[in-house]
């Protein structure tokens, strides 16, 4: 099938030449569009600094250029997460590319808050295009295994927010620190554009029939099935307070890692900024089961972020590290476990909807909460806002232990 017709949702022409690309290839490509759209997302982080001082804007006009970002992402996950189910995988991550193409080129011109969150606006609405299509591609391409179609999807976005802030600080170092990285993120979207066009395409999982196929398409009220219903719940609220301390990370983190360290270098910063994601990433490869996985692995987080708030109070970097290394783990854990549960519960053809959902609640955990931190920042500085978004995050982490310990006693008797 061509990319127009399975976005018309019709039948493709016969004779066309395509790629008939392996189960691993295919999973590859799912995995690497995501990772890839999601490192571009994240490479501003270590920039914030460069770009308040370039355009003149505060701490509170950086959370207005993140939430941007998430606020857009959020909304298509609403408007667009099941479009995926209708027009195929590989057309909605086609599209994803082509619009996170266009956001990165908007952002590496800014030269204001409005470009600047424009650029934002777009690369949340590619991410949230893609976030349903891999995810469903993933679980699709490995029906025997979906813990491991969980993890890849864990594993490859975690994994691109994490690399996104290390990319960035490097790629700073070049010539035009605030352009350089994005132009050569554009380089690898375009490359990734030839593959995805040739690749011959499944068909939806979803068929319309009818004159009017494009109706599919218009926004759908969410709704989960009542088997699913208490795992959906249980894994948005988890995942509203992992991304919450991801936003933190992401965008006001890195002035605040810079006092701790008392350094400046941009490739440091990222990398200490991408700690926490990246520890969460590579935790997805770690085989940990049993029924008090969850719970154990919140109470780590809510421990964890309370020391990462020690270690301003002591000054000490390897507190931070260690801390934020050991708020990953348990971010990672916990959060794959209540995320694999609610996607074994839902129905084929409603994954990409679904799961979509799931991640409308998640990411509103890096745009609410972050916007809170900045006004709290103005206000009362920003070692006072920290300090108390930390306290509420901790204590968040704990009540949802209390709740999944309770849900394993239930299970064990």
């Amino acid at each position: 099938m061509t990319v127009f017709s399975e976005l018309r949702m019709r039948p493709a022409t016969a004779g066309r030449w395509a790629w008939d690309a392996s189960t691993t290839a295919r999973l590859v490509m799912a995995g690497v569009v995501i990772f890839t759209l999601l490192v571009g997302a994240n490479l501003a982080t270590p920039l914030y600094p460069l770009l308040q001082a370039s355009l003149g804007i505060g701490s509170f006009g950086i959370t207005v250029a993140f939430s941007a970002y998430v606020l857009a992402l959020v909304s298509t996950l609403l408007l667009a997460g099941h479009w995926s189910d209708h027009i195929g995988r590989r057309a909605a991550l086609l599209l994803a590319v082509v619009v996170g193409l266009a956001g990165g080129l908007i952002f590496a011109n800014a030269d204001n808050l409005a470009m600047l969150s424009a650029g934002r606006a777009l690369q949340g609405i590619a991410v949230a295009l893609a976030t349903g299509a891999s995810s469903a591609a993933l679980r699709e391409l490995l029906p025997a295994r979906p813990d491991w179609a969980s993890r890849f999807t864990l594993l490859a976005s975690a994994g691109g927010v994490a690399a996104g802030p290390a990319i960035g600080g490097i790629l700073s170092l070049l010539p035009g620190p605030t352009s350089t990285p994005y132009y050569l993120h554009s380089l690898v979207l375009i490359a990734m554009l030839v593959p995805l066009c040739l690749l011959k395409a499944r068909p939806a999982i979803s068929s319309v029939a009818g004159p009017q196929p494009l109706k599919v398409l218009a926004p759908r009220r969410p709704s989960v099935s009542s088997e699913a219903r208490g795992a959906f719940w249980l894994a948005s609220a988890v995942g509203f307070l992992s991304f919450a301390v991801f936003g933190f990370c992401l965008s006001l983190a890195p002035g605040y890692f810079a006092q701790i360290v008392d350094a400046d270098s941009r490739p440091l910063i990222g990398v200490l900024a991408g700690l926490t994601l990246g520890a969460s990433a590579l935790s997805q490869l770690l085989a940990v089961r049993g029924r008090f996985v969850a719970p154990a692995g919140l109470a780590v987080l809510a421990v964890s972020v309370l020391l990462i708030a020690a270690a301003a109070a002591w000054s000490s970097p390897w507190l931070l590290i260690a801390a934020s290394l050991a708020a990953g783990v348990g971010q990672g854990v916990s959060f794959r476990t209540v995320f694999n549960d609610v996607a074994g519960k839902v129905e084929a053809s409603r994954h990409a909807q679904i799961i979509s959902t799931v991640y409308v609640i998640t990411y509103l955990g890096s745009a609410l909460p972050v916007i809170g931190l900045g006004l709290a920042t103005a206000a009362y500085g920003l070692q006072a806002a920290v300090a108390g978004f930390v306290v509420i995050c901790a204590l968040l982490a704990f009540v949802l232990a209390a709740v999944t310990t309770t849900q394993a006693v239930r299970q064990a008797g």
